[in-house]
């Protein structure tokens, strides 16, 4: 049985090199004149000259053999992945995609990566032709243009669909959901445009979408799957509400960025429990308040951004409770209140970003989290925060200092500079110690003494000055 559950002539087993019982067997003619044809439309015309193409292996083929010992081509790929991966590369300059791939009925794995940027070619609609077979294709970063052609939904048998980062256009073809056991979606970066059909894979773990023209609402059918790990719906212009997301155990990374999501934060992200980063910063029409439930029992998280969305209200003294956290940014937003004092239990928190909201108060932080965060804890154009000279935290610390953040006793709202320190005397007659700063702020702090300690003090110095 082949990988996708289908019948198959080939006697499964290693891909590279030859087992000795079959030190006679031949690559099927037809296949080989076939490669041929493929290798000198991406510019490799050095294998027309091996005499076997099975038996004189390159890395970028794969051949099995069957049970008469004829061997069969069942993967191709081309492009210079990675310095480790020394598939043959294509000439950028007339490189195209041969219609002899048809000509290969036992072909599993079809990989393209950076072979047309120079020469942008529409995607061919013959692919559609290798559905019986056909359980991987990849054409990542070539420069593709036109729309994904309806075709791709005749390979029934495919389990990884990768066209990253093309010039693709279009909608997404509805016919794509005729591809039931689809494991891998990822059509990012490109220019497809309309809404997300209505389509579903029951077995996909990972659904890639980000960086396209997608309007409409979120496609509840396409993200209820519950063997989801993956969904990356970002930088699209996708509308409405989040919907409730109750299947999706599985699911470790859900970025919704920069979209024109509305509404509140579902209830359902509790049920997230492998959740391990919620990105939906970049949503500024959802403007609600954080309950603070809302992340109840998500103890996997590590990342939570929830930038530009026009939050309003506290933050959720239960965000102390994840202290998986890693990376928390809550910038730009409308929250007040304090920081929750359950902050301090952050102790593994690398990053946080809280600036241009409305918080006040103390920072729960000890000395040592702050110097680990350094220029990652950002603070600025807030309404009154500070610390308390008891926390260890001191003026030298630039990350505090260069937000205008002081300490809680002196610190009033605004940045500050250097502290001047000017005695006074009320209307009732007590003497008042008031701070001012150098910019001529409002004072930061007042210390009343009553008139009979005031003259004391005097007299103790008018005594030691004799």
């Amino acid at each position: 049985m082949s990988d996708s559950g289908a019948p198959s002539s080939l006697v499964e087993g290693p891909q590279s090199g030859l087992p000795t019982s079959n030190s006679g067997a031949r690559t099927d003619p037809k296949e080989q004149e076939a490669v041929y044809d493929i290798m000198r439309a991406t510019g490799n015309d050095w294998a027309t000259e091996i005499p076997d193409i099975c038996r004189g292996r390159w890395h970028g083929i794969e051949c099995m053999p069957d049970k008469d010992n004829v061997f069969h081509v069942v993967s191709l790929s081309f492009g210079a992945l990675s310095d480790d991966t020394a598939f043959p590369t294509c000439d950028p300059t007339r490189s195209f995609i041969s219609p002899s791939i048809t000509k290969l009925p036992h072909l599993r794995t079809l990989f393209y990566y950076r072979c047309f940027s120079n020469k942008p070619q529409p995607i061919p609609s013959f692919l559609g032709q290798l559905g019986s077979t056909l359980q991987t294709l990849v054409l990542r970063e070539n420069g593709h243009i036109g729309p994904i052609p309806y075709e791709l939904g005749n390979l029934t048998r495919l389990t990884v669909l990768d066209l990253h980062k093309n010039n693709l256009n279009g909608s997404i073809p509805v016919s794509l959901g005729r591809i039931t056991g689809l494991r891998l979606l990822d059509l990012s970066s490109n220019r497809l445009s309309g809404s997300i059909p209505n389509i579903s894979f029951p077995s996909i773990n990972v659904l890639d979408l980000n960086q396209n023209h997608l309007i409409g609402p979120l496609s509840i059918p396409l993200m209820s799957s519950n063997s989801l790990i993956k969904i990356d719906l970002s930088r699209n212009h996708i509308s409405g509400p989040i919907p409730e997301l109750n299947s999706l155990e599985e699911l470790i990374l859900l970025d919704l960025s920069y979209n024109t999501l509305s509404g509140t934060l579902p209830k359902s992200l509790q049920n997230l429990k492998s959740l391990q980063a919620l990105i939906l910063t970049g949503n500024p029409s959802m403007s609600a308040m954080i309950s603070d439930d809302t992340f109840e029992g998500l103890y996997n998280l590590t990342i939570l951004e929830l930038s530009n969305m026009n939050l309003k209200g506290p933050i959720p003294q239960s965000l102390g409770q994840l202290t998986t956290l890693r990376v928390l940014r809550l910038d730009g937003n409308q929250l007040n209140g304090t920081i929750p004092p359950s902050f301090a239990n952050l102790n593994g928190l690398s990053e946080l970003r809280l600036e241009n909201n409305k918080l006040i108060g103390p920072i729960p932080f000890k000395r040592e989290r702050v110097w680990k965060m350094g220029r990652k804890l950002v603070l600025d154009n807030n309404l009154g925060l500070c610390y308390d000279a008891k926390s260890g935290l001191g003026d030298d610390l630039d990350t505090l200092s260069s937000a205008g953040i002081g300490h809680c006793e002196t610190k009033e709202l605004g940045p500050t500079a250097s502290v001047q320190h000017i005695s006074t005397v009320d209307d009732d007659g007590d003497h008042v110690l008031k701070s001012s700063n150098k910019s001529g702020a409002s004072s930061l702090g007042r210390i009343t003494f009553s008139r009979k300690k005031f003259e004391i003090v005097i007299f103790l110095i008018f005594i030691c000055l004799l």
